[in-house]
């Protein structure tokens, strides 16, 4: 994936340092800014490709931030992080033009595939912002865009659920999924419904991905998939 350059703005010392080392060690170009001025100044003067923005900062809290932002630039993405989980603040948060919004405690795999998912869908906007769309993995060839799997004497045309929940898999090639991350991306929501729905997606990829006996989805029980690619791929 391109390098992309995201401002975080977050008056935490510890969860900011860790939230910064986490998206570098991710390949993310990463600017820490301790309060609201500070994260509004480094904004214009530097591009970034998205925003991580704290809501209770000093100086100059994140919607305030947004909404200063948002004046001139309507474009770059930009994901609110609270403690707060009132649906009033989710609202407010929408309405200045917060792309996504993430209550504390959360996961860092959370965070990292709704980063993945925004800068996706900003790239078909946005054509100075690139992100994977095409994966080989043992003999298959398998296009986001055009949500087409092929092989060497076959094709499948997949629908969009399928081709979401197939790219969270090769993004995490060989890595586990894990299952409520997955749905909160895909489903936005991990209730028993739509994970009952994901299992039948699940099924319906594994037998296409038969054409290939060394690529398996296997379950990694009580977590989530994995996507193995090796040619000695684990049983299920």
């Amino acid at each position: 994936m391109a390098s992309f350059k995201i401002l975080l703005v977050e008056d935490d010392p510890n969860l900011g340092q860790i939230l910064n080392e986490y998206l570098t060690l991710k390949g993310y170009e990463t600017k820490l800014c301790r309060d609201g001025e500070e994260g509004v100044k480094a904004f214009k003067r530097e591009a970034f490709d998205l925003c991580l923005f704290d809501v209770m900062l000093p100086k100059k809290d994140g919607f305030s931030m947004a909404k200063e932002i948002r004046r001139d630039d309507k474009v770059t993405p930009i994901i609110f992080l609270t403690a707060k989980s009132m649906k009033e603040d989710t609202i407010e948060g929408f309405k200045i033009g917060g792309d996504d919004y993430i209550t504390k405690p959360f996961s860092m795999e959370e965070l990292l595939l709704r980063i993945q998912a925004i800068l996706r869908r900003t790239a078909e906007k946005n054509p100075q912002i690139s992100d994977q769309k095409i994966f080989e993995f043992g003999s298959f060839r398998f296009d986001f865009d055009k949500q087409i799997l092929s092989w060497d004497g076959g094709e499948n045309r997949l629908t969009s659920k399928e081709s979401e929940l197939l790219r969270l898999l090769c993004l995490h090639e060989n890595q586990p999924l894990d299952r409520s991350t997955a749905l909160k991306i895909i489903w936005r929501d991990d209730s028993y419904f739509n994970a009952r729905s994901m299992d039948v997606y699940i099924a319906k990829l594994r037998k296409m991905l038969k054409a290939d006996e060394s690529v398996q989805i296997i379950t990694i029980h009580g977590s989530g998939f994995k996507l193995i690619t090796e040619s000695n791929a684990e049983k299920e």
